[in-house]
């Protein structure tokens, strides 16, 4: 779901930006107050999935009539911070799609703070507040989308250099607009949904190797996101300047920006990696007090760390592509490989009598990474041909 929501992120990124790059003004106003829109309804009918289907939810994943009696209360609270987070995602989209990428950082890092205490506050009961225990984290997570969508909206509506723009939250929506903002923001909702759920597909295939292994995956998987977050703020990055550019049709220039910030991911990414790979044990016991997988964990860490690039490179450019509007070749090439590559190899790999349970899990895990290369050279031979300089939003 937060995936899906990330997908109007993208698209408000790229119209906004656009328009923004020619200095259409105007627009970028309207285009906010159609997001705004947009991500309400959305926001309403996947917060409405998630708070009437709870029940429905907890029993699909096979759980205890006790786990489900303790959960639904816990998700209808959390389909109200759903909401919160979408129609959120919709102003971030506006800021980062005019350069603004300061005050979404302020308010991520004030809404973080909110949730920390508050968190802690309720679930155990300090300072004369009730002790709500786990639903106090959902009452949390509630509070703090509510801070940071307060914060972003006043940010937007009173400051003086965001005039320009007209912005008219409750002016009539433009259909044309919002045809174009689904028109963009579908298939990201699609490509990211399907690396998701090919790291869901890997557990799958892992699993049988036995608990330690999956929980080397885990600990692995989390890991490597921590290592790979400079590439995800990146590619966030590569997609406003590349959409900023795009109108103008500065094409050097966009060619120029990926490089650049290509090689600071790079830079930072590896730095990360170099540390976590010189001691392994040392960040593996973080997830493993007892020392059960931690050998395992520590073997596969350096061959996997290697491989990351595969994914820095994709990200930063379906980044750049989406800035672009050209989000159907980013999403078909995910999909075509994640089907016809990933999926089918893990899993012939995973049937193999490995000699050696490393081998076995660095081949399959492997194969993810080995995808990541495969979409890079689709975008590569993409960016080399001239099709990504013909799209219209």
């Amino acid at each position: 779901i937060i995936k899906l929501s990330e997908g109007l992120l993208v698209g408000a990124v790229v119209i906004c930006g656009q328009y923004n790059g020619i200095q259409d003004y105007k627009k970028v106003g309207k285009a906010l107050s159609n997001v705004f829109w947009l991500t309400v309804i959305f926001g309403l009918c996947v917060s409405s999935f998630l708070y009437f289907c709870a029940y429905y939810i907890y029993y699909f994943y096979g759980v205890t009539p006790k786990m489900i009696s303790l959960g639904m209360p816990l998700l209808k609270l959390r389909a109200v911070s759903v909401f919160l987070m979408c129609v959120y995602f919709g102003f971030v989209g506006f800021l980062r799609g005019i350069k603004n990428t300061h005050v979404p950082m302020v308010v991520s890092i004030l809404g973080g703070i909110f949730f920390v205490f508050i968190d802690y506050v309720l679930i155990f009961g300090c300072y004369g507040m009730p002790e709500c225990g786990i639903m106090g984290s959902a009452i949390a997570s509630i509070i703090q989308y509510l801070v940071m969508l307060i914060a972003v909206f006043l940010y937007i509506v009173f400051d003086k250099e965001n005039r320009k723009f007209g912005i008219e939250f409750f002016s009539r929506p433009s259909l044309s607009m919002m045809k174009s903002l689904l028109l963009v923001s579908w298939p990201v909702m699609i490509d990211k949904v399907t690396l998701s759920l090919a790291h869901v597909w890997l557990g799958y295939r892992l699993a049988p190797m036995g608990k330690y292994a999956l929980a080397s995956f885990s600990a692995i998987k989390d890991i490597e996101r921590i290592a790979i977050l400079p590439a995800l703020a990146c590619a966030q990055v590569i997609t406003f300047l590349v959409s900023n550019d795009y109108k103008v049709q500065n094409w050097e220039g966009i060619k120029v920006n990926i490089k650049k910030v290509t090689f600071i991911a790079s830079i930072l990414v590896c730095a990360i990696l170099m540390t976590v790979v010189y001691n392994p044990h040392y960040f593996v016991r973080f997830f493993d007090h007892k020392g059960s997988f931690t050998d395992l964990s520590a073997k596969v860490l350096p061959i996997i760390s290697v491989l990351v690039f595969f994914d820095l490179l994709q990200l930063i450019l379906s980044g750049a592509l989406r800035g672009a509007a050209d989000v159907k070749v980013v999403m078909t090439v995910r999909l075509m490989v994640c089907i016809l590559f990933f999926m089918p190899v893990s899993y012939v790999l995973s049937s193999f009598n490995w000699s050696s349970p490393l081998t076995n899990f660095v081949a399959v895990y492997g194969t993810l990474y080995m995808a990541n290369a495969i979409m890079s050279v689709f975008y590569i031979q993409r960016f080399r041909g001239g099709g990504w300089k013909k799209q219209t939003v």
